[in-house]
């Protein structure tokens, strides 16, 4: 099932989706609810990111060729990093290039929905505490990135982590192709058995160390072929099973309302 997070007359509201029409949600998506009738056509409603997350927590070097990319070992264990929740954007919403960079680069990524509070999961028990599948591009300022010797400042602008355009609960996180394209050219494309850690062991590290909230979001990492942005750009994260998230680029001063 595809279930979207939209806003209609001024009110934000839960949804699923029958095609591109969307249908009603009543209660907490995160535990009891009901779906009730369509109301409404897809295109005439604004889609939000997906959740608003209290935390977003990546991971990288999580595919072997993206860690032969950038020169770096294969990882023993999952390397973690925080994304602010103030740089999460939705479909069709602007990536913004900060004036502080000029090497802005797109990550498409298998972006996993948490649906239940967790904390020690084991991996047998990890996927029980999903609620779904989403994508995302874990945009980065890769010259701040390398300036500073760490993620924060260049993983974390605003706009840098566009999320969406749905959920889906019926993916299988072991084997879907994900494909990230740039002005209709493909850049990076791959499928996520080719991942080192399975969605269900960075569940369970992550949950070893912090406790995981309804809503947040883990971005499992990217493949080789990133590569650099530019205002007029357009970008789309597809993901077999999901959908696509596209996001234009804009300067600073493009952005207007």
């Amino acid at each position: 099932m595809l279930y979207v997070r939209y806003e209609k007359d001024g009110e934000t509201r839960y949804g699923w989706l029958d095609g591109m029409r969307v249908g009603a949600v009543t209660g907490d998506v995160f535990g009891s609810f009901r779906r009730e009738g369509i109301v409404a056509d897809a295109r005439e409603v604004r889609i939000l990111p997906p959740v608003t997350p209290s935390k977003i927590i990546a991971v990288g070097q999580n595919y072997q060729s993206r860690a032969a990319e950038e020169g770096l070992p294969r990882p023993d264990i999952p390397p973690l990093f925080l994304k602010p929740p103030s740089a999460v954007i939705g479909h069709n919403e602007a990536i913004v290039l900060p004036p502080q960079s000029s090497q802005v680069e797109h990550e498409a990524e298998l972006a996993v929905i948490i649906g239940r509070r967790a904390r020690w999961v084991s991996v047998e028990d990890a996927l029980k505490f999903v609620w779904g599948y989403t994508c995302a591009n874990d945009v980065t300022a890769r010259d701040i990135e390398r300036r500073d010797s760490h993620l924060t400042r260049g993983k974390g602008f605003d706009t840098f982590c566009p999320l969406g355009p749905w959920v889906s609960t019926d993916v299988d996180p072991a084997d879907v192709v994900i494909t990230c394209m740039v002005n209709g050219q493909v850049r990076q494309m791959t499928s996520t058995r080719e991942m080192i850690f399975s969605v269900p062991q960075l569940i369970a590290f992550i949950s070893s160390a912090m406790t995981l909230e309804p809503g947040d979001v883990i971005l499992t990492g990217t493949t080789a072929g990133v590569g650099p942005l530019a205002a007029g750009d357009r970008v789309d994260v597809d993901i077999e099973g999901i959908g696509a998230l596209m996001n234009t680029v804009v300067a600073l001063g493009q952005l207007t309302g």
